[in-house]
């Protein structure tokens, strides 16, 4: 009996990417929002239950669903410490220069005994022009494809489906803003980096390998 082997496509649930919009083989719409981080723990008591209190309404103004995905990586150094000894080499000044070697000797010892982690927050908000499970298709982004591909629509129908994705854009990136929570919209070549580091967790070329990813969906 003949059996099929899996590609590497099966794993993918990307069909295309049109200006900031992915559009997923189900059919299903979806942008991003890169968003900053509130340093919670530096808030004062009241200030604390003020922010969530408000992400509290946010979150009850929402009639749909969205992903909250949060990506970690281990911080390539090395730049910095390239960077620290061309200004070594340039110091006139002999203290500073051996103050210089001592800090580059005392980053490159503590990064080798300790990861330096940098985190990345998204946030990942669908559109479904047809009848789909929202919840199990932004599950999907991250897991191998399930069901049939769709018909890409057409340009006419895009527009209209990109227009009622981007109200509901606004709307998360106007609660989220009250929070204190700054975001933008990632475009094509952004989400197809990310896309490519969600996919090649282990590539170590450009940014540092993916070390741990935890993703929220909101309902």
């Amino acid at each position: 009996m003949a059996t099929t082997k899996a590609t590497t496509q099966d794993f993918v649930t990307i069909r295309d990417i049109k200006d900031s919009v992915v559009i997923q083989k189900n059919g299903q719409m979806h942008m991003v929002l890169l968003a900053s981080s509130v340093n919670f723990a530096l808030k004062s008591l009241d200030e604390q239950r003020a922010i969530l209190l408000q992400f509290q309404q946010f979150l009850n103004t929402l009639d749909f669903s969205l992903q909250i995905y949060v990506q970690s990586r281990r911080l390539n150094i090395q730049p910095y410490l390239e960077l620290l000894a061309e200004l070594e080499v340039k110091q006139d000044n002999d203290l500073m220069r051996i103050q210089l070697r001592e800090y580059i000797e005392f980053i490159h010892t503590f990064t080798e005994d300790v990861d330096v982690m940098s985190k990345s927050f998204f946030v990942i908000i669908p559109y479904s022009p047809t009848k789909l499970d929202i919840t199990k298709g932004i599950t999907n982004l991250f897991t191998p494809s399930q069901g049939t591909s769709k018909a890409l629509p057409d340009d006419t129908q895009f527009d209209e489906h990109r227009i009622q994705l981007e109200q509901r854009v606004g709307m998360v990136s106007e609660g989220l803003a009250r929070v204190g929570v700054r975001t933008i919209t990632l475009q094509k070549d952004d989400l197809v980096e990310l896309y490519y580091h969600i996919y090649n967790p282990g590539d170590k070329t450009g940014s540092a390998p993916i070390r741990e990813d935890e993703s929220i969906t909101v309902k």
